[in-house]
């Protein structure tokens, strides 16, 4: 096994560190291991013989100059009785608060856990929910879910605002969603698409709002969209977003057909478990646009009628 590790690692007397400059992921990850080293009253020689590294080896990535392997820092981990995440290190390994509070959630249940994100919800937000998340409906879903379609007809019946997320990001930022993500990259999209919903928020206190499908992928907006409106998610089977979206005259996702379904599948695997996170789930399938709306319409006011 050693000498599987010294082709993974730099081969540096770690005696001697050299002076020249080290990467600073490397460094901070050495610090990482020293920390969590001393906080379990671990030798080096200790960890190095439960973890089947040499001992020049695991001082070599304590100091910041040996570049291990995954699988190397998987045995590390194991040695030091903690996670992969908590060695190379994340937010819930800053503190002694964060790490404690992880302890007690690992292992819950999603039902458990679910309780406890809307507890801290109304701990950390004071006057807790907002009085006004009863009559903002946000509709979440992938694209081709009906979210524009469906979201203007609710609010043309309730007579309040329809707002697509998606236009007034467009706003904010002076282009198209395309030429944001091509100009400006992933990250100042997901400032723009921020500041747009918190914007709405600010503005509108009755409003159906459209989200955009990737909405979810950043959890600070998804947590602040499940704070101050009340989310449905418009679900339907993959065939059926395809084919609806094929529908709107966007023929792109059909070019390659069994890719572009895969592709599809995966990402509504991804996102289902923070979709399903919505307050509200309307299931679209096999159902055709005056149904469906019923089945939102339903829904929603039944929703406002529960909140008063």
């Amino acid at each position: 096994m050693n000498d599987r590790v010294d082709a993974v690692m730099t081969p540096p007397d770690a005696t001697a560190p050299a002076e020249e400059a080290k990467n600073p992921l490397l460094v901070a990850l050495g610090e990482r291991v020293r920390t969590l080293r001393a906080r379990r009253g671990l030798t080096r020689k200790a960890v190095a013989l439960a973890a089947d590294v040499s001992e020049r080896h695991l001082a070599n990535l304590e100091y910041g100059i040996g570049n291990a392997s995954i699988l190397v820092l998987q045995q590390v981990a194991a040695a030091l009785h903690c996670s992969l995440a908590e060695l190379v290190g994340d937010v819930t390994t800053s503190s002694a608060e964060w790490l404690l509070i992880r302890e007690m959630l690992e292992q819950r249940s999603e039902a458990d856990l679910r309780r406890v994100r809307i507890a801290l919800g109304d701990l950390l937000g004071g006057a807790a929910r907002d009085p006004a998340r009863g009559r903002r409906f946000a509709l979440v879903g992938l694209r081709g879910a009906g979210k524009s379609t469906l979201g203007q007809m609710l609010a043309d019946d309730l007579e309040v605002p329809f707002i697509e997320l998606s236009r007034e990001i467009e706003k904010l930022a002076g282009c198209s969603v395309r030429e944001i993500h091509d100009l400006y990259g992933t990250n100042a999209y997901r400032r723009y698409e921020r500041r747009a919903l918190e914007e709405t928020v600010q503005i509108y206190t009755d409003v159906i709002i459209a989200t955009p499908g990737g909405i979810v992928s950043d959890p600070a907006t998804f947590n602040e969209l499940l704070q101050h409106c009340t989310t449905v998610w418009l679900q339907a089977a993959p065939e059926e977003h395809m084919g609806r979206v094929a529908a709107q005259g966007d023929t792109r996702p059909m070019a390659a057909s069994k890719e572009a379904m895969e592709d599809l599948r995966r990402i509504l695997n991804g996102r289902a478990a923070f979709y399903s996170k919505a307050d509200i789930t309307v299931d679209t399938s096999g159902q055709n646009l005056a149904h469906s709306f019923e089945a939102l319409r339903s829904a929603v006011t039944g929703a406002m009628a529960a909140a008063r």
